[in-house]
């Protein structure tokens, strides 16, 4: 058994020679954790501060990563209820909602739901793993009919983390100057 390696970010590297779900789930856990590095140590006025011409903030990329986690591994792939607070929000009349709310929650409280609907995620990878692998298709289709396979589900969220970081990357840098890739 290789031990994982951790960069000097405490990110762990996604493996060199590993199959296709290690090497998939390897990047998204490096795409994770690079966010979880960007946001730590940050208290609420630097999680709410935006860096014009944006409104977008750190706090507002980890409510909003959150609710993409839930959206893709808890209601599309297994086609289960949206959990709180998702399921309470009104969408239709704010469809931003997630950034809008990030600044009324404590850190704690938007790394504590980040982190839960990662746990989320993970368990819900697991059981579509144990059942049909990659080619799983998502239970709940799009509105054009389309299922998506897992393997494209877990691409997408690379795709969705590796932008977002970007973004991370810039926002901490105007609150703090920290910088780092």
């Amino acid at each position: 058994m290789t031990q994982m390696q951790v960069d000097d970010q405490g990110r762990p590297e996604p493996p060199a020679a590993a199959d296709e779900p290690a090497t998939l789930l390897g990047f998204l856990d490096f795409h994770r954790a690079t966010l979880a590095w960007k946001t730590a140590g940050l208290g609420a006025d630097a999680l709410r501060a935006p860096h014009a011409p944006s409104t977008m903030t750190l706090g507002g990329l980890l409510k909003h990563l959150a609710l993409v986690e839930d959206h893709w591994f808890t209601e599309r792939l297994h086609d289960r209820p949206e959990p709180p607070p998702w399921d309470a929000v009104d969408w239709d009349a704010d469809p931003d909602w997630e950034w809008h709310s990030a600044g009324q929650d404590s850190p704690d409280e938007l790394r504590t739901q980040w982190q839960a609907s990662v746990e989320r995620s993970r368990a819900a990878v697991d059981e579509a793993l144990a059942d049909g692998g990659l080619d799983r298709l998502a239970a709940r289709p799009s509105r054009d009919g389309t299922r998506p396979s897992l393997r494209w589900i877990l691409v997408h969220m690379v795709e969705e983390y590796a932008r977002h970081n970007g973004h991370a990357d810039l926002l901490r840098e105007a609150v703090d100057g920290e910088t780092g890739e």
